[in-house]
């Protein structure tokens, strides 16, 4: 088919202005989406094609993508079209991927204008299946009048999974639809992520998942399938812990092993949890008292960051150290009980009191706050 190459510095991808009804036969649906008595079946997703999986998923458990959201969706696009007169029915370009290379041959005296082969497998919707939707509805009711209307389309082809991943991130996370928790998955995966935000999210990943974790299965986190109770959203602790890292990447940054630096910010967190765990005692994951609630979470891993800077070593017996430099805090079990907890800490808001929070607990301990906590940042 017809479709003019584009270069952006070392990438390539091509426009192409698809027909509808063939443009709707070569991409594949990986959600389920609602007409008017109608449906269109998601259509299954190989158990190795990681990205797929991730998305079909994030569209199937994030709350913007409930039935009665994603039917309200589409029937208002599908009345766009019917409406659409003047204007182009098509509001928007649909990106398309496939791991295929596609065949590219420039017509005589372009370079840059010729025909693309298309691939053997169905495309991946990065971003349109909504749009795509309405139009299959929109065909079906409409074949003479669809049949006029070609969609724009952007295909990138012949790149890595995590390609596809990374175009996923960069257009959800510029807008509400899709929960930064689900997007915090994909960090270690994607190129253009700061690499301190890669960090913090192994940081989150490992205190997941490692069995030495005070952590573990803690953390509320999609696809989790652990029956423990939660304590903290996976983006709340990746905010706390990306504070953290943004402050020593400086440091971090020079240190030439990085995945044994974020091995050792692990055993930090870890050895720091295991001592509190043990200071908290009975008031540990207790209904009764705060301890374990997000507030408190996120303000005793500002203690921690406060804590590293100034007695991270020795690393032999560190955890027992840190809990004989924590007792302080058993005098302030009463204070965490969770009745009356908002009266005992008033804030404007949850920002101000963890920072509250964070600055009696260090005191209580006698562990100095860095500056920028200091100013309530």
């Amino acid at each position: 088919m017809l479709a003019t190459r584009i270069r952006q510095k070392d990438g390539l991808f091509y426009f192409a202005s698809y027909p509808a009804k063939a443009v709707l036969d070569k991409a594949r649906f990986i959600s389920r989406f609602y007409g008017e008595g109608e449906e269109i079946s998601a259509q299954s997703v190989p158990q190795n094609d990681e990205i797929a999986q991730f998305i079909a998923r994030v569209e199937r458990n994030d709350e913007a993508f409930q039935r009665s959201l994603s039917r309200a969706k589409v029937k208002s696009l599908r009345n766009f079209y019917e409406m659409a007169q003047s204007q182009p029915p098509i509001p928007g370009t649909v990106l398309l991927f496939t791991s295929e290379t596609l065949k590219f041959t420039p017509l005589p005296g372009q370079e840059t204008v010729g025909n693309m082969q298309e691939p053997d497998s169905k495309y991946l919707i990065i971003d349109g299946q909504h749009r795509l939707a309405a139009l299959r509805f929109y065909l079906k009711e409409h074949p003479q009048e669809a049949s006029s209307i070609n969609v724009p389309c952007v295909i990138f082809d012949g790149r890595s999974e995590d390609f596809a991943a990374e175009m996923f991130v960069i257009i959800n996370s510029t807008t509400t639809r899709i929960s930064k928790s689900h997007l915090i998955d994909l960090y270690e995966r994607v190129s253009w992520a700061d690499p301190d935000k890669r960090f913090a999210a192994r940081l989150v990943e490992d205190l997941y998942r490692e069995g030495d974790s005070p952590l573990r299965y803690r953390i509320n986190r999609l696809g989790g399938r652990s029956q423990l109770d939660k304590w903290i959203l996976q983006a709340e602790l990746f905010n706390e812990l990306h504070r953290w890292i943004s402050s020593d990447w400086k440091k971090i940054r020079l240190v030439t092993n990085s995945y044994r630096e974020g091995e050792r910010y692990y055993e930090i967190i870890r050895d720091f949890f295991k001592a509190a765990e043990k200071v908290w005692g009975d008031s540990w994951d207790h209904d009764g008292y705060m301890v374990t609630k997000p507030v408190t979470i996120k303000a005793m891993i500002r203690v921690c960051a406060d804590l590293a800077r100034a007695d991270a070593e020795p690393l032999e017996n560190r955890a027992k150290r840190w809990e004989t430099r924590l007792q302080p805090w058993r005098e302030q079990m009463r204070a965490f009980r969770s009745e009356g907890f908002y009266e005992r800490f008033p804030a404007k808001g949850e920002v101000e009191r963890v920072a509250r929070i964070h600055r009696d607990l260090a005191r209580a301990a006698g562990i100095e706050v860095r500056t920028s906590a200091k100013a309530g940042k």
